[in-house]
């Protein structure tokens, strides 16, 4: 059954369900460990993830308890769903091109270069193919997804130099991960794989040139303004999906009240992450530009067009792989065909709109 027909099968009684009188002795009471790919506190991506438990404890009446650790706390930020595959935690957020290595068809469900929009895709994964077809990605690792929030679209990154033609790729050493950092690669550039945490002090020891982390309010969290002046306008990450993982067995022991309540809250968390995100990296980049001497830049067109060829023969190599990534691969594109024309009436919009 889709989420969305749960959801409107029992979206306002299961709520109800949790704002219920005290918890009967007979009830069970639930204590999970949630596991994080970013620090504890970290605008946005940690800070809306204790909004969520906070409301799960809220909506369960207290049955439901979740305790976080963020990354290194209890596993390292890329092995989060290992750590709710084999039952170190009963739940990860993370982003799904962060286990490409154990499973390579997951990283088309973070984001696509060129690709789909957070509107767009919360619609191919909610009211299109994404959730059974990433269900069933998911399911021999014994691990449930539902959507954990979105980043909204990312910029293109920090660099120490300009980048004003291809020859300024050849052997720059870059941090970027998913589709784009397998672009980079294919362009000429060094792509080295690290955890957010470690992007600042690598760019100032020069261990990187250049790097990518989410957006201005993220990246100015985390003061990669220090370390480079260059910003660069994103193409790579349209929109930046989280994965909100559930260890499968333990999610089965749950009521199925309890079930609910977690699929709306889920819902909810999804929404209020991309409107934060939209909110404050516009006064973020605003204060980068403004008041940080921030030199926000855009790949030239000669450059982008390379990135979108490469794109292109990467997907077509991505589809081969296994008839999994066939059929993930042929509903994304399909789902990305069938909006064009209302994206560009979409663009007329955003040029015709007042300041």
């Amino acid at each position: 059954m889709k989420r969305r027909h749960l959801i409107k099968a029992g979206g306002a009684g299961a709520l109800a369900l949790g704002a219920s009188s005290a918890v009967r002795a007979e009830e069970e009471v639930f204590n999970w460990k949630l596991v994080m790919s970013w620090p504890k506190k970290f605008p946005g991506l940690a800070t809306e993830m204790d909004w969520f438990v906070e409301q799960i404890k809220r909506v369960t009446n207290g049955r439901l308890n979740i305790t976080i650790y963020g990354a290194g706390e209890l596993v390292p930020a890329f092995e989060v769903f290992n750590a709710v595959s084999d039952g170190t935690a009963e739940m990860g957020h993370g982003a799904a091109y962060y286990w490409k290595g154990k499973i390579p068809e997951a990283e088309l469900f973070t984001s696509v270069p060129f690709g789909l929009t957070p509107v767009e895709y919360n619609a191919w994964f909610s009211e299109g193919d994404g959730q059974d077809l990433l269900t069933e990605l998911y399911k021999p690792f014994g691990v449930k997804p539902l959507l954990g929030g979105n980043s909204d679209y990312q910029m293109g990154g920090w660099f120490n130099k300009e980048i004003n033609s291809l020859e300024d790729l050849q052997g720059l050493k870059i941090r970027m991960p998913g589709i784009g950092g397998e672009v980079f690669k294919r362009a000429g550039a060094t792509v080295v794989s690290m955890p957010g945490g470690e992007i600042f002090t690598s760019m100032q020891s020069g261990v990187v040139d250049a790097a990518d982390w989410v957006g201005p309010w993220n990246d100015q969290a985390f003061g990669l303004y220090k370390a480079a002046k260059y910003y660069y306008g994103g193409w790579q990450e349209p929109g930046s999906s989280i994965d909100l993982l559930f260890n499968e067995e333990a999610w089965n022991k749950l009521p199925e009240d309890i079930q609910a309540q977690v699929e709306i809250v889920s819902d909810a968390l999804n929404q209020k992450m991309l409107s934060q995100f939209r909110l404050n990296n516009a006064s973020s980049l605003k204060n980068l530009v403004e008041n940080e001497g921030v030199e926000l830049k855009f790949f030239p067109d000669d450059v982008v067009a390379k990135f979108k060829s490469i794109t292109e023969e990467y997907l077509t190599e991505y589809a081969a792989q296994s008839d999994m990534a066939k059929k993930i691969a042929d509903s994304y594109l399909d789902f990305k065909a069938k909006q064009v024309a209302l994206s560009e009436n979409e663009a007329h919009i955003l040029r015709y709109r007042l300041p």
